[in-house]
């Protein structure tokens, strides 16, 4: 404080004296740069300007443009450098390496090519401004020229432009760029070293990374760092927490991006738990830590802990960005919480990050998971720029909620937009053919994907077309397409076939798909379960006990199915004949209550879809308590008078019954029903399923 106010005092007296000539000002502009001191500099500047003092040189004006700079104060900088009677290239430089390290590349550009004469330092400054900046072709480009012209690169030059090719993924150009390196013997560098290893394992040959890691001199924090995302990205987690491992053992501290990356390899990993140790051994936990997190509990089906995570990540007081949101509202929408969802779309409106393309293409999923395709639209129409994956999201959904028309009618829009539509663009569209039955459409559309827009079809799409053709009754056709695909079957294709079979009564070439789903995936209960099923239909009893026989002796588990319903913010989970709920005696009263009001109005529980061989007293038990009546019965219990429809989630398919049941219920209390389960959602309202009862 005391040189600072002895500065301030000096200026004052000079000041007072009036005039003063390069003599006074030289020491008082050296003190201001030396100890930072922005506001007696531009007292300083005042006063020679007040006076008109021009000085013989540029030294004076480059000391306080330099130190402008290096705080910067652009601003101020632009300012002094646009009043400088004389400029030599540091001045030009100087004001150069202001922009380019603010960002502002139009700036940087525009003054780069207004300069009167350039050096070598102008061309590396405009090459890291570019390069830190994105743009790195043109980068790039101004490497051949500055080349062209006859400047010698730096060792930094060459940090710059492996970095471009980096983002670039431009293998060829950075081989290019380590051959210069390596002929004009600027390759001790440490900086040097970590750009090459961090382009090589970018670009995928990361047994190169690993090379130059292992020979890299005076290794520092990001050189471990480089090959630690490196091995991540590469999609070798167990690498990457090794050598995590290893370079704790040698002393290094880690910081952020190391840990951020060593929690995304556990989270890679399915160590959760071990993630779980990590992310608490940090003490100034800071975004991209919890963020890190958020999203490693998304991956690992752990959506209600990245919940939970968010609040006390606000609790905290840390700032979300828009990916953290992103992937919150990702987490409501694979949940269905609509309420908490609804939370959190109103956190992004304060954030300001609510027409973030990452975020509002994450609220569109979202509502269309929930069922509310209507909010879902009045997001995605308000969004300022879209792109595939945002009208991916509004097709699906429409297509998953039953308006198959509307999804095949924003495909159009999309064409016309002169967007290109992807994979999974295709796999809504076919979809949307399947649900509503439009055979012939579906064709068109599936031949569309290579012959207009020379895509290769996937497997997906595949599978969309035996499941269009197999329940339309074309069977034969289905089989064929089946045994041509240009593609090996997989459980995805034999599943698919499987799931029409049944639903057809096809036992033998379901017995042929389900054959082929135990060698793929002998320990998926789904193909067992399914086949007894078509046995058991059929009252073949001792195919299904030998079914049955054949899980227990390869030790196959079956999941369990169940539902559940949010109900202010509270989520309540059920099973069939559940007896587990505080609630459960008033529950089954009020579903037994329903169950006799539509047995009044001709409803009777179709106690052939109970696949066991039982008495029929005991079937009419199972069928009547299965998970989604009583969240339903539950839902009406705490919701007698509302208007809102009752919104409920199952984790497999409902069965006939339940949907019968859902649809009679809707038209006898007049109010509707969302029933989402593992294939669609169910909208029923006055009797009626959105499925068109397609399930």
């Amino acid at each position: 404080m005391k040189v600072r106010q002895r500065l301030r005092q000096a200026i004052d007296s000079l000041y007072a004296g009036g005039q003063a000539t390069a003599e006074a000002y030289t020491p008082l502009v050296l003190e201001c740069v030396r100890v930072n001191d922005v506001g007696q500099a531009k007292r300083l500047q005042s006063h020679m300007d007040l006076h008109y003092f021009i000085p013989n040189d540029t030294f004076l004006h480059n000391r306080l443009l330099h130190m402008y700079a290096r705080l910067g104060k652009i601003s101020d900088a632009r300012n002094l450098f646009d009043r400088m009677l004389q400029r030599d290239i540091i001045s030009w430089n100087t004001i150069l390496s202001v922009y380019a390290k603010s960002g502002s590349v139009e700036n940087l550009r525009a003054l780069f090519y207004k300069m009167p004469f350039r050096d070598s330092v102008s061309y590396n400054t405009l090459i890291a401004g570019l390069a830190g900046s994105g743009f790195s072709s043109q980068a790039l480009e101004v490497f051949l020229r500055m080349n062209r012209e006859g400047f010698e690169p730096t060792e930094y030059t060459h940090v710059s432009l492996l970095n471009a090719c980096s983002r670039l993924l431009d293998l060829r150009k950075g081989k290019q760029i380590h051959g210069r390196i390596c002929v004009g013997f600027l390759g001790r560098n440490v900086f040097v070293w970590n750009a090459l290893t961090d382009m090589y394992a970018k670009c995928g040959e990361i047994d190169k990374a690993r090379w130059l890691f292992d020979r890299t001199d005076n290794k520092n924090v990001v050189s471990w760092n480089s090959l630690i995302a490196g091995y991540l990205k590469n999609g070798q987690p167990k690498k990457c927490i090794d050598l995590f491992q290893e370079m704790q053992l040698g002393g290094f501290k880690p910081d952020d991006v190391t840990v951020s990356n060593v929690l995304g390899a556990y989270f890679q990993s399915g160590l959760v738990d071990e993630a779980i140790e990590v992310f608490n051994l940090i003490k100034n936990k800071d975004k991209v830590s919890w963020t890190t997190m958020i999203v490693g509990y998304v991956q690992n089906g752990k959506e209600e802990d990245a919940l939970n995570l968010f609040a006390k990540m606000l609790a905290e007081g840390v700032k979300p960005d828009s990916f953290t949101i992103s992937s919150v509202i990702s987490s409501c929408a694979k949940l269905a919480y609509l309420c908490n969802g609804q939370v959190v779309h109103g956190k992004a409106i304060l954030l300001g990050v609510d027409n973030d393309l990452l975020v509002s293409s994450a609220l569109v999923d979202m509502y269309c998971k929930c069922g509310i395709t209507k909010d879902a639209w009045i997001v995605f129409d308000m969004m300022p720029s879209r792109n595939v994956v945002s009208w991916n999201a509004m097709i699906r959904g429409y297509a998953q909620n039953g308006q198959d028309l509307e999804a095949l009618a924003l495909y159009e829009k999309l064409l016309q937009q002169k967007l290109k539509p992807d994979s999974i663009t295709f796999v809504a569209v076919l979809s949307s053919c399947n649900h509503a039955g439009l055979i012939e459409e579906g064709r068109i559309y599936f031949d569309s994907i290579s012959k207009r827009h020379a895509l290769v079809p996937t497997l997906d799409h595949y599978a969309c077309m035996i499941n269009l053709l197999g329940r339309s009754g074309r069977m034969t056709e289905a089989i064929d397409l089946v045994n041509n695909m240009p593609h090996e079957p997989n459980s995805l294709i034999w599943s698919t076939l499987l799931s029409v079979c049944a639903i057809k009564g096809d036992t033998e070439n379901g017995e042929m798909a389900a054959k082929r789903l135990f060698e793929l995936e002998p320990l998926n209960a789904g193909p067992y379960i399914m086949l007894s099923n078509m046995y058991a239909t059929c009252g073949r009893w001792e195919d299904v006990a030998s079914v049955r026989s054949l899980m227990k002796s390869k030790n196959v588990k079956k999941f369990a199915a169940y539902s559940w319903i949010e109900i202010d913010n509270e989520v309540h989970k059920f099973v069939a004949e559940d007896a587990t709920h505080p609630q459960t005696e008033i529950i089954y009263e009020e579903l037994g209550r329903l169950i006799k009001k539509l047995q009044e109005a001709g409803f009777m529980p179709d106690t052939k879809l109970v696949l066991h061989n039982v008495e029929e007293e005991e079937k009419f038990a199972s069928i009547c308590y299965h998970s989604e009546k009583l969240a339903l019965a539950y839902g009406l219990i705490k919701k007698p008078h509302a208007t809102a429809p009752i919104r409920i989630m199952k984790n497999i398919r409902v069965c006939g019954d339940c949907h019968m049941f859902m649809k009679l219920v809707s038209k006898v209390i007049g109010r509707p029903i969302i029933l989402r389960d593992s294939n669609r959602f169910h909208h029923f309202v006055g009797g009626s399923c959105s499925c068109k009862d397609y399930w």
